[in-house]
């Protein structure tokens, strides 16, 4: 008697899901970085203590081309959580993406920031006033809120595991900070009195809470390092982070001492000039010792078959805020060689960002950027 066996037909697998502008669906918080490093090269060559011909007009077409940057990665950003909510609720989850979320209020600052200081010479001082008080409100905010929830989520959701320290976990820590450093632009422009004393204060609030999280911060990224080895690939970039609120601080103490005199005390205001100095000096000697190292672990990563990714936007604003420190020491301190400092780091600057902008143009034409993100491959990888 012959026994016969059913074989049952593979089920037909699941049509792929279509989503409604796919390109969209990718697209991550860290695109706020092209905004940052875009803005920063018009802010820091405003701030150079030289004179070079036609760097003012090329630093207003740089602050324009970063302001449409922001309506553009804002709408783009508003899209992404309309039509692919749980690929944003999926960032929020990820310990690696959702520290990028500080990046929003990084933007805001650094926009408002370039209006004020290069944006009035095509809209007038008082409209250029009127914008940067409302992005340096709204950034703030974002900041501040980025600086609570994000820590929050890695502690109660993300929970990760030991000798996985990232320099990415500085960025919404580091938020607070760039409002320090962009604030006391907005002090003149307050009434003497009360207004003055009280946004000076809270900048410097801001520069106490963002430089005290950094130190809690920094020696487990250094510990990360130096026990579990180079980062994987695509990430060594973002040793660069650890330069902002290095040099970011540097800015903030200079920027406040500035002010100072306007609205505190001249006892007081004499103390701000002081810490300016005695503040800056050794972090910036710090900031330089790690660009070595981070310069060194690039070339090395460069070796090894590292390939363009948005992470390399990390070179550009944290250079940037080093360049504003030296700037503020050269002025502060009178001495020739922050000067040049500020001269050589903003041609390094410029670089980055040409590079870095290159790259973004030739992705989003090509569409490698739309797609979803390769896995990280580790620093010991080689590829002929």
């Amino acid at each position: 008697m012959a026994i016969y066996s059913r074989v049952q037909a593979p089920a037909p697998a699941p049509p792929p899901l279509r989503y409604r502008f796919p390109a969209l669906r990718h697209l991550g918080p860290n695109w706020y970085a092209t905004v940052m490093g875009t803005a920063v090269v018009a802010t820091a060559g405003a701030a150079l203590p030289v004179r070079v011909p036609g760097l003012r007009g090329a630093c207003v077409a740089v602050w324009a081309l970063a302001s449409v940057l922001l309506v553009v990665v804002l709408a783009a950003r508003a899209g992404h959580w309309a039509l692919h909510r749980d690929q944003a609720r999926a960032h929020l989850r990820d310990a690696a993406v959702a520290p990028f979320y500080g990046c929003l209020s990084m933007a805001l600052l650094a926009v408002g920031a370039s209006t004020l200081a290069v944006g009035r010479d095509v809209i007038g001082h008082p409209a250029a006033v009127a914008v940067d008080s409302v992005l340096f409100v709204l950034g703030t905010a974002a900041g501040l809120g980025a600086a609570v929830a994000i820590p929050y989520l890695m502690v109660v959701r993300h929970r990760p595991a030991p000798g996985t320290a990232s320099p990415v976990w500085l960025l919404p820590l580091v938020a607070p900070m760039v409002s320090a450093a962009v604030g006391p632009a907005l002090v003149p422009e307050l009434p003497p009195g009360q207004w003055r004393t009280a946004l000076l204060l809270a900048c410097y609030a801001m520069f106490g809470l963002s430089s005290l999280a950094t130190l809690t911060l920094l020696p487990l990224v250094l510990g990360r390092l130096l026990h579990h080895g180079p980062l994987p690939l695509a990430l060594t970039p973002t040793l660069f982070l650890v330069l902002g609120p290095l040099g970011q601080s540097t800015t903030a103490v200079g920027q406040l001492a500035d002010v100072a005199p306007d609205a505190v005390g001249p006892v007081y205001a004499s103390a701000f000039g002081a810490f300016a100095v005695l503040y800056g000096v050794p972090v910036m000697g710090f900031a330089l010792l790690w660009l070595a190292l981070s310069a060194a672990m690039v070339a090395r990563a460069l070796r090894r078959g590292m390939t363009f990714t948005m992470t390399w936007w990390g070179f550009t604003f944290p250079v940037g805020t080093c360049v504003t420190g030296a700037a503020g020491l050269a002025r502060h301190t009178g001495l020739t060689a922050f000067t040049w400092l500020a001269v050589a780091l903003y041609a390094l600057l410029v670089t980055a960002w040409a590079v870095a902008g290159v790259r973004t143009a030739r992705g989003l034409i090509g569409g490698a950027l739309f797609a979803a993100p390769p896995p990280l491959r580790p620093a010991t990888a080689r590829t002929t």
